[in-house]
């Protein structure tokens, strides 16, 4: 059995939502290890301190006894998932998934411990996939049931150009958790959707429904929009150790308490502390920063 102070760290801290919380943590409680699913998509080869947030949430897992599987999405990397982007991804050769795969597991690695860590490619069964497969899973939802989806339902309204292809990938990515029996699957927020389908299709076949573990999204060095590589407000995990040092200190002052959250193991208490003396100007944020940008690079290099 848990105590509450790990059952608090792992259900509050660094998280966005758990779906449903109670089932997850009497999961945890059963003893039983569990299959914990990340799944990413190889159209690019990089990783950043974005997706740090959910990796760490892993490696906690991990070292209380459960197992990672890591889907590689490299048959529905040729769909491409846009992810709130409002756009459509190009298709990718089998080429560049494999060396996009390669590089991201390589920096996947640094926070994840390989060792407990099972990876999995998903042309293992979509690759033995028929017309007839497709159907039948096609088959279980409703268009209705995808439009639901926020980005799409706005694409939809604009008259701006939605595949059918995505259309598809929800429930492609629901079936790697049928495939893999996965008991909880984790993402940012922005993919709560196709966590749910996931956990909705698992129940249609008679598999026991995943939890759907959602984290937060990070803000990025603009200290306004999401970290992302094409907005260019990133912190690259391959960073060299001066970039990455030098980055966290260009920080907002506003992002050093909650990256402290996310991204460091600094207790909750002192968190606070750091809180109320920024606002009270007790403390000067540049010291604050500079070990923040020491145990961020220090976690890496």
């Amino acid at each position: 059995m848990l105590d509450q102070t790990t059952i608090n760290k792992l259900t509050r801290r660094g998280v966005a939502e758990i779906i449903p919380e109670q089932e997850f943590i009497a999961r945890l409680q059963e003893g039983v290890p569990l299959r914990l699913k990340m799944g990413f998509d190889p159209s690019r080869p990089d990783i950043h301190l974005g997706h740090v947030v959910g990796l760490r949430k892993l490696r906690q897992l991990q070292e209380l006894g459960h197992q990672v599987i890591l889907i590689v999405g490299d048959w529905t990397a040729q769909i491409g998932d846009p992810s709130g982007q409002s756009a459509t991804r190009p298709m990718l050769t089998h080429e560049q998934v494999v060396a996009n795969a390669e590089s991201y597991m390589r920096q996947f690695f640094k926070v994840v411990d390989r060792e407990r860590t099972q990876v999995e490619w998903q042309s293992q069964w979509f690759g033995k996939f028929t017309l007839a497969d497709v159907l039948r899973l096609t088959s279980r939802f409703t268009v209705a049931q995808i439009l639901a989806r926020d980005d799409f339902a706005r694409r939809f309204k604009e008259n701006r150009p939605l595949a059918v292809t995505e259309l598809l990938y929800p429930l492609l990515q629901a079936y790697d958790s049928v495939a893999i029996r996965a008991d909880v699957e984790f993402g940012g927020t922005d993919q709560k959707f196709n966590l749910l389908v996931g956990r909705e299709l698992q129940g249609m076949v008679g598999q026991r429904p995943q939890q759907c573990f959602t984290v937060p999204l990070l803000v990025g060095t603009d200290g306004v929009q999401k970290m992302s590589k094409s907005l260019g407000n990133y912190i690259g995990v391959d960073e060299p150790p001066n970039d990455m040092y030098g980055k966290v200190m260009r920080l907002p002052d506003t992002l050093i308490v909650p990256y402290f959250e996310l991204l460091t193991d600094a207790p909750d208490q002192e968190l606070g502390e750091m809180e109320q003396s920024i606002v009270a100007g007790e403390v000067n944020p540049m010291s604050l920063k500079k070990r923040l940008a020491h145990e961020i690079t220090a976690q890496f290099h």
